[in-house]
């Protein structure tokens, strides 16, 4: 109204604004043996076993507080890139580790130290960067998947920023190097590009929920890129493309759910694999994957 005081802000609202795409719920990857994938992700990792989904011995879901790794039996695929994982405690961490190579030797597990995270193999090749909690730059998470890290060829980081933009919705910036598109609250897909030789692509794919299911689905069908159409609440695309010139710029399956999906933000279960049947305390069996109030 004509007369009105402004009111001044003390908050920077523009960094709390999501673009199109509002969840990051799981990287799928096939696993050859669920038992090796038991020892690497639930004992090694210190993951959780979805306890209502997938419980059979034909797939896995392991839980990583509000995300997933599905892990579905079949001929390994491996990841272009890394997975970034937040997780409490370092030392715990590295006492997993150790404890799980009685069950994954002769495969390529491995894991090494580094300042500030460790990186681990799967026993297929699958890397797997655990940092530990940092507010400033993963969020205010004790646990989770802040980000999925995919290698490109040279000269394509601008054409995959222009597609995440101008037909995803998703923000883009670059920051150390790479570019980094928000797909959820404190979560990213990061683009980085390598001269290193990068192996076909094999099927596996990230699961985003959009609001805007319908509209980007129009932008992706016009261009021919709808790889798979799977039920009302979900449809596939394989190609990031320029959309300037059309030019196919990586692949990897990204599976779209609309946020009327009945799997939208489903609460996941997180264990405090601190606790065991030799070191209990009644009450501290669930880990809480947020940081409690500052």
């Amino acid at each position: 109204m004509d007369g009105m005081a402004k009111v001044d802000c003390p908050f920077n609202r523009a960094s709390e604004t999501l673009g199109n795409s509002v969840e990051l719920q799981h990287v799928n990857l096939r696993v050859p043996d669920q038992a090796l994938a038991t020892a690497f992700y639930i004992t090694g990792l210190g993951l959780t076993r979805d306890p209502y989904l997938m419980t059979g011995l034909d797939n896995m879901w392991a839980n990583a507080g509000v995300s997933q790794f599905h892990l579905p039996t079949g001929p390994a695929q491996v990841l272009r890139g890394v997975v970034g994982l937040v997780t409490p405690n370092r030392e715990l961490l590295l006492h997993q580790l150790h404890r799980a190579r009685r069950w994954l030797e002769g495969t390529r597990y491995a894991f090494a130290e580094a300042e500030g995270h460790v990186d681990v193999t799967c026993p297929w090749g699958n890397r797997i960067r655990v940092h530990e909690p940092d507010a400033a730059r993963f969020g205010r998470i004790h646990l989770g998947m802040p980000y999925v890290q995919l290698d490109v060829a040279p000269g394509t980081l601008p054409g995959i920023a222009r597609f995440y933009d101008q037909i995803i919705g998703a923000p883009a910036a670059m920051r150390d190097g790479a570019l980094h598109v928000l797909v959820a609250a404190s979560q990213h897909l990061v683009y980085r590009e390598t001269d290193a030789p990068q192996p076909e692509y094999d099927g596996h794919h990230i699961q985003l929920a959009f609001a805007d299911f319908g509209g980007v689905h129009a932008k992706l069908a016009a261009r021919g890129l709808i790889s798979r159409e799977d039920s009302e609440h979900q449809y596939r695309f394989i190609d990031l493309i320029d959309p300037e010139d059309g030019r196919r710029l990586f692949q990897v399956e990204h599976e779209i759910r609309s946020m009327t999906h009945p799997l939208f933000r489903r609460p996941l279960v997180n264990r405090n694999p601190a606790i065991s049947n030799n070191l209990y305390a009644p009450g501290h069996e669930a880990l809480a994957p947020a940081m409690p109030p500052a």
